[in-house]
Parts: C-alpha cells; sequence; structure tokens
C-alpha cells in the first residue's frame, strides 16, 4: 500500500476509535444478524456509502478508501465489516455504477442512511459459475419488460429491500433491479450456511420490470457486469484480510499471555516461525489486494481481471490458513462455540467460493495471461 494522504489517515483513525469504543462489547455474537445499531450509528458519522456519488449521500470517495474503512471496522466487529463490504463493494455498487438517475435517487439514498439493503442475486440451482446457463429471462411483452426464473444462495434477502439480479435478454446477459415485495415473487426456502446467516431461494413469476430499473442491457452488457464482479472479488479479497487481520491479533495476544515450561510459548521458536510466516503472507496477500484497488481507481474505477483473480484467489486460501493456524495456536480455547477465532473460522470459509470459487479464479487467471502473456505483468 502506498502513503495514505492526510484525509484517508483521518478517516482511518475515526473509524477505528468509533468500532472499538461502539462495536466491541457485542462483536463475535450476532451469529448471522445484521448489526443495525452499528449501521446506524456508522452512517450518522457518514460513513455509509463513502464510495457513491454525493448527490446520493454518499461522500465521492473510491473503492480504495472504502476498503480502508472496512478493515478499520473489521478488525473489530466482522458482521459489521461484511455488511459494509456488500454495502460499498457488491449490489450497491453496480446501482451506482450503471443506474439511471431514478434507479440512483430510489435505492442509494436510504442505504447511506443505514435504512436499507440491496442483495446480490445471480446463481440458480442450475446455474452458479456458469452464468451463461441462467433460465432467469426478461421478455418484452406488450411494452413491458417480464421477468420469470428464479434465484438461489441469496444473502441477506429478508433486510433487503431489492437485489441487483442477473438475467437473460433475447440479446444477451444484463442486470436489473427487483423489488423484492412485487407481485410474483415467492420466496421457496431459506437455508442457514456454516456461518450462522441465512440465504434464500425464491421465484419470479411475470414481474414487471420498470425501464429505469434496468442496469446493463445490449451488447456490451456482459463486459460490463463484469466490471462490478470484479469489485466484488475484490470485496471478498479485503474482508478475507480483514478477518485474518483480526485472527492473527488474537494468536499474537494468546501466545504472549500463555505460559508454558515457564516461558510464554511466543517465545519458543516453533511459534515464531509460525507467526513470521503467517505475518509475511497476510502482507503479501493485503498489498496485491490492495494494489489491485489502487490501480482500478486510477484507470477508470475498472478492476484489472488477472490481478483481481489473484487477489481473490490469494487472500482466500491465506485469510483460510492464517485463521486456522491462529486457533491452532490458541488450541482448546480457540476451538469453542462463541470464541473469536471458531467464529472467524466458520465465516470465512464460505469466501473461497463467494464471487467464483478458487477453481473458477485459476481458470480465469489462466485464460487473462493466455491471452495477455507474461510481459503484461510488469505494466
Amino acid at each position: 500500500m502506498s502513503s495514505l494522504t492526510d484525509e484517508q489517515e483521518m478517516l482511518l483513525e475515526t473509524a477505528s476509535d468509533l468500532a472499538e469504543n461502539e462495536f466491541s462489547e457485542a462483536a463475535y455474537g450476532w451469529e448471522g444478524e445484521i448489526p443495525w445499531e452499528n449501521i446506524e450509528l456508522l452512517a450518522d458519522h457518514g460513513f455509509l456509502g463513502i464510495n457513491f456519488d454525493e448527490e446520493y449521500g454518499g461522500a465521492g470517495f473510491s473503492e480504495f478508501e472504502a476498503m480502508l474503512l472496512n478493515e478499520a471496522v473489521g478488525r473489530v466487529c466482522p458482521d459489521t465489516a461484511s455488511f459494509l463490504n456488500s454495502l460499498h463493494m457488491v449490489a450497491p455498487r453496480a446501482i451506482d455504477m450503471f443506474g439511471t438517475p431514478a434507479a440512483k435517487e430510489k435505492y442509494l439514498p436510504p442505504l447511506t442512511d443505514g435504512e436499507d439493503f440491496i442483495a446480490i442475486c445471480i446463481s440458480e440451482p442450475e446455474a452458479g459459475s456458469d452464468v451463461h446457463s441462467m433460465n432467469t429471462t426478461v421478455e418484452e411483452r406488450d411494452g413491458e419488460l417480464v421477468l420469470n426464473g428464479e434465484k438461489t444462495w441469496v444473502s441477506r434477502f429478508d433486510a433487503a429491500s431489492a437485489g441487483v439480479t442477473w438475467v437473460k435478454f433475447p440479446e444477451g446477459l444484463g442486470t436489473v433491479v427487483v423489488d423484492f415485495d412485487d407481485p410474483g415473487v415467492e420466496v421457496s426456502n431459506h437455508y442457514t450456511n456454516m456461518a450462522g446467516h441465512e440465504q434464500t431461494h425464491y421465484y419470479m413469476e411475470d414481474v414487471v420490470i420498470p425501464p429505469e430499473n434496468v442496469l446493463t442491457r445490449g451488447e456490451d452488457a456482459f463486459k460490463q457486469q463484469l466490471k462490478a464482479l470484479n469489485w466484488e472479488r475484490l470485496a471478498v479479497a479485503s474482508i478475507s484480510n480483514t478477518w485474518a487481520l483480526a485472527a492473527l491479533e488474537y494468536a499474537l495476544e494468546y501466545a504472549q499471555d500463555r505460559e508454558q515450561f515457564g516461558q510464554p510459548i511466543a517465545e519458543f521458536q516453533g511459534l515464531e516461525w509460525k507467526l513470521s510466516r503467517l505475518v509475511t503472507q497476510l502482507e503479501a496477500s493485503r498489498s496485491l489486494t490492495f494494489r489491485v484497488a489502487e490501480d482500478a481507481v486510477a484507470h477508470g474505477r475498472v478492476p484489472d481481471p488477472l490481478r483481481t483473480g489473484s487477489a481473490n484467489l490469494f487472500s482466500g486460501q491465506t485469510a483460510e490458513t492464517v485463521i486456522s493456524e491462529s486457533l491452532q495456536i490458541c488450541g482448546a480455547n480457540g476451538y469453542q462455540q462463541g470464541h473469536p477465532l471458531e467464529y472467524l473460522y466458520r465465516l470465512q470459509r464460505g469466501w473461497r467460493f463467494a464471487g467464483g470459487t478458487d477453481e473458477i479464479q485459476q481458470n480465469t487467471i489462466a485464460r487473462w495471461l493466455k491471452r495477455d502473456g507474461v510481459p503484461s505483468l510488469l505494466n
């Protein structure tokens, strides 16, 4: 990460102080619930949607600053940071990037006020990574856009008023915003994942989409969607690094306090080497992630797909290693339900397929490498 500006330093310091003073007591106890009281407090301080346009309640910052904010909060409360990550880098980001003025005016201000959430809706029972196989369609019928299909593994459905939904138009893939209270939207089932978070499977039958709710459509729609998806992948990298930082801090404190055989266990060479290896891997992951974000901001806010895939892949695997080894350092204490490391272990595992599995990321990296060659990495 390059040197931070005074404004960025102030953002970090203010957010860190707020999180330490207000979020630490209830942290690691939300178990799938959204910490709305924390979200409202962040809204009061102007921290929600900081990378959105100011006219819609944002602060005019970039995604780089949003990632700094997420990290400052996530080292204290992982659930609050997870919500922030989704707000700044996933579905609402797509509305801010591609939405009509009417859509931005309708959906973004309630988010920056801490009153709403917008979900991302991509996966279907028969279409996960293979998005071209999705069966959710939008057709023109009697002058209206009519949507039919189903989505699954949608997180925070009950907390969201709407979802940015990947669909097939007659001419190809696109995205629309679907209001979840529209006639024709019907929940099929709710599932609870390993982290205790609820995910939803629902159907949409003859749902009418207002023209102003179309985000991407046409020959270039899929390329546009990938710009938003690559920010989601960077969001996964960012939150993975953040949770790994929190885990390493717990492990280091425990190792320095825990005494065995007449000395703190942190003094044993075996643990010193383990801690050194973990912090080295984590710093490499954070440096890669922040570099990709800075480069994207400098080039029209479009993340490079090869480097984005690399950051997503490396951070997910690194964070799982760091958290697992941090738990190992804490032994039976870290393994107990309710311990922060047990909590982080369950949270982190899902990020190795969110935004694309490890295997899909490797395919993506190889595809771009074969297209552009090794010299492209020198730019």
